[in-house]
């Protein structure tokens, strides 16, 4: 079974990862949602204005009322600037598995902190039980599949076609990584 704990700060050696806040929303806006290079490659698209960043803040606040709730937001402990987001998305809580879906604003690109993030998440969701945690990420995006292998994770399959390229409206492919629990 799982603990269903929810968001629970986590902290890393240069990170926190916390609950998304009200005040959070105008470093969120600046570093994240109106970042096009991080929503080059997410189902989102870029933040028009700080009113739609605080909407979103405002559902993903009120999520918070669900223990099965899993967002966070990344911010670095020192200077606690926003830096990008982590959540879970297509939990199963039948068969105990979770997907992860993250960004970091590209300001902070290939500077570790996205594997840092997702590897504290990781261990977070095994200790709450779940047995599978798996991501994906656009074939054009392969820096999101380094992220993934420093975390642990293995590759599994190449999804054909599964998602329209929102730069080039063409398919592109999703490769799919896992990380299995053994019991």
């Amino acid at each position: 079974m799982l603990k269903n704990s929810g968001t629970k700060t986590i902290k890393t050696e240069r990170l926190i990862l916390r609950k998304f806040k009200m005040s959070d929303a105008k470093g969120f806006y600046d570093n994240v949602g109106s970042d096009e290079n991080v929503t080059k490659y997410v189902s989102w698209h870029n933040h028009e204005n700080i009113d739609v960043t605080k909407k979103v803040i405002e559902k993903w606040i009120s999520n918070y009322k669900n223990d099965y709730n899993y967002n966070w937001i990344i911010e670095l402990k020192d200077s606690k600037e926003i830096i990008g987001t982590m959540t879970v998305v297509h939990v199963d809580y039948k068969n105990k598995t979770c997907e992860i879906g993250y960004v970091i604003s590209s300001i902070f690109w290939n500077m570790g902190y996205g594997t840092e993030a997702l590897k504290c998440v990781i261990n977070y969701l095994i200790e709450e039980g779940f047995k599978t945690i798996y991501a994906e990420y656009q074939s054009k995006n392969p820096a999101s599949g380094r992220i993934m292998e420093k975390a642990g994770m293995k590759y599994e399959a190449t999804l054909k076609n599964r998602i329209i390229d929102k730069t080039t409206g063409e398919y592109d492919d999703l490769l799919s990584y896992s990380l299995i629990v053994d019991n």
